[in-house]
């Protein structure tokens, strides 16, 4: 087995300093940190953690050998598993998926650099914690960046890495693999506990909050930062993904309805209607329809009928197929009972027209192409609602003035996906009114869920048999703890491995650069 250093990314090899061959461990003379600059690289080494990770392994071998050994399992089938799905990487439907997967939005980019420092500390502690088990001490932790590649690396001297033992070997190279994918297990168990450990503090799952709305949102007019959003269309909304989910199930409903809905008598119906009382059409203000153009004053929004069959209590069926427009508000409108076909099964409870015998079916004329949209949200934490809750306590007779101030329904006409999108949400909210804690839930989530992702990527990165990673090291002293090659075989085969690697890592890392171009 070749003797190495640990080297990380794109480290280059060094010759090793002039060290006495043994396996006990030497003070090291050094107490300080250094650096080296070049035009290619440069580093900073430091020696503050040698003694205390080898007295931290040293006394607690006993029980850290056995967790080692389990992670020269874990990381032996990871390089198996890698080594067989690299090739996969090349074909552009899957390296759709794996980007995908691994995709980060750039107002993550502090998240990710935090997640990067952790999980690197984490995976470098492995393998020195590992080392100080089998009576190695490391000589010093380096933090570099080579050829614009940042990286990290924990130093061994390679005559005493040779001396070991091939298994004992093999433990303390998968030690960093191994402690990726447990920071992984954490990462991702910590995210299932997070609402029972944020339960005294914060509601989960009921209804999503608003952290932050951008001013060039076209929801930035309606909501405000600590806005809850209670229903889109009459469907609860629990969380920030099933808020999503209705804005993709919304434009499916538009793009299906469309067809069908292209004839000249129901061109710019939405199919949303509402149960607009006879009184209240009567007094709004006709209006003439021409060249498929509506005109309402300022505030109004253009209604029509909806033709739809209904069966009265007698069981005669009546036909209502009057295509008239009306000019109403739309605020007044969205409080009425709905009907029609564009709503939900769940809402309208699979029937067209639910509307009684002194009502008509309105729906909204709009532009085709935009989906109407209602969206129903509170505002608990608004110091009018506050104020508003407080004197309601003493007069029930605020329940109007309570509602008015701590929510109510609008309407969005437009792209849906561009709505969902452009308002940060999450679904948690504080039972107590403290701003800094409103925020709190979210950072955790977002940085375990980076964490995961990136000791995720160090882990799989580092099992591949590619050239200076943990997956060359590994290979070689798998190949001779467990076969019975000849050496000459063995080196050839591990080159052929590392070659053939290491020239699909890179035809793939430039098919992912090509790709985010």
């Amino acid at each position: 087995m070749e003797a190495r250093r640990f080297r990380r990314f794109t480290m280059p090899r060094r010759t090793p300093q002039p060290h006495t061959p043994t396996l006990l461990p030497t003070t090291h003379s050094h107490t300080h940190s250094t650096s080296t600059v070049t035009c290619c690289y440069c580093d900073y080494k430091f020696w503050t953690f040698n003694d205390p990770i080898f007295r931290l392994g040293r006394n607690h071998s006993h029980y850290l050998t056995p967790w080692f050994s389990v992670g020269v399992g874990f990381a032996l089938t990871a390089l198996l598993a890698v080594f067989l799905l690299l090739p996969l990487t090349l074909l552009p439907h899957h390296l759709t998926t794996f980007l995908s997967f691994f995709a980060t939005p750039l107002n993550d980019a502090v998240y990710v650099v935090a997640a990067t420092l952790v999980s690197v500390s984490v995976h470098e502690f492995g393998h020195a914690l590992a080392a100080a088990s089998e009576g190695i001490r490391m000589e010093y932790v380096a933090v570099f960046v080579a050829c614009a590649f940042p990286g990290a690396l924990v130093a061994f001297d390679d005559v005493v890495m040779q001396a070991l033992p091939c298994f004992a070997a093999l433990r303390v190279y998968c030690a960093g693999i191994w402690h990726n994918a447990v920071c992984c297990a954490v990462c991702g168990l910590a995210l299932l506990l997070l609402p029972f450990m944020l339960f005294p503090f914060y509601i989960h799952g009921e209804s999503p909050m608003v952290l932050g709305v951008p001013s060039v949102s076209p929801l930035s007019g309606y909501l405000s930062s600590g806005d809850l959003i209670v229903s889109v269309d009459g469907v609860p909304i629990r969380n920030a993904q099933e808020w999503m989910d209705m804005a993709v199930f919304l434009n499916e409903m538009s793009l299906n309805d469309r067809p069908r809905n292209m004839d000249a008598q129901s061109v710019g119906r939405s199919g949303k209607g509402y149960c607009v009382p006879n009184p209240m059409m009567e007094e709004s203000k006709q209006m003439l329809v021409g060249n498929n153009q509506s005109l309402c004053p300022d505030g109004l929004t253009s209604f029509t009928t909806v033709p739809c069959s209904y069966t009265s209590i007698s069981g005669e069926e009546h036909l209502r197929n009057i295509e008239k427009t009306y000019c109403l508000d739309a605020k007044d409108v969205v409080k009425l009972n709905k009907c029609g076909d564009g709503w939900p099964p769940s809402i309208t409870k699979d029937s067209n027209c639910i509307c009684s015998q002194d009502e008509s079916c309105l729906s909204p004329i709009q532009i085709p192409g935009l989906i109407w949209v209602e969206v129903t949200y509170s505002r608990p934490y608004s110091l009018e609602c506050l104020r508003v809750r407080r004197k309601s306590f003493a007069d029930s007779r605020n329940s109007d003035s309570m509602e008015s101030n701590c929510g109510g329904t609008f309407v969005f006409i437009g792209d849906v996906f561009s709505m969902a999108r452009s308002v940060q949400l999450t679904a948690y909210r504080p039972r107590w009114a403290f701003p800094l804690g409103t925020y709190l839930p979210n950072v955790l989530e977002r940085f375990l869920r980076c964490t995961f992702q990136v000791s995720l990527t160090l882990a799989l990165l580092n099992s591949l048999p590619v050239y200076l990673l943990d997956g060359e090291s590994i290979l070689e002293a798998s190949l001779l703890h467990f076969t019975l090659l000849s050496q000459r075989k063995r080196r050839k085969l591990v080159q052929v491995c590392l070659f053939g690697g290491t020239l699909i890592f890179i035809l793939a890392f430039l098919k992912i650069v090509i790709y985010g171009l």
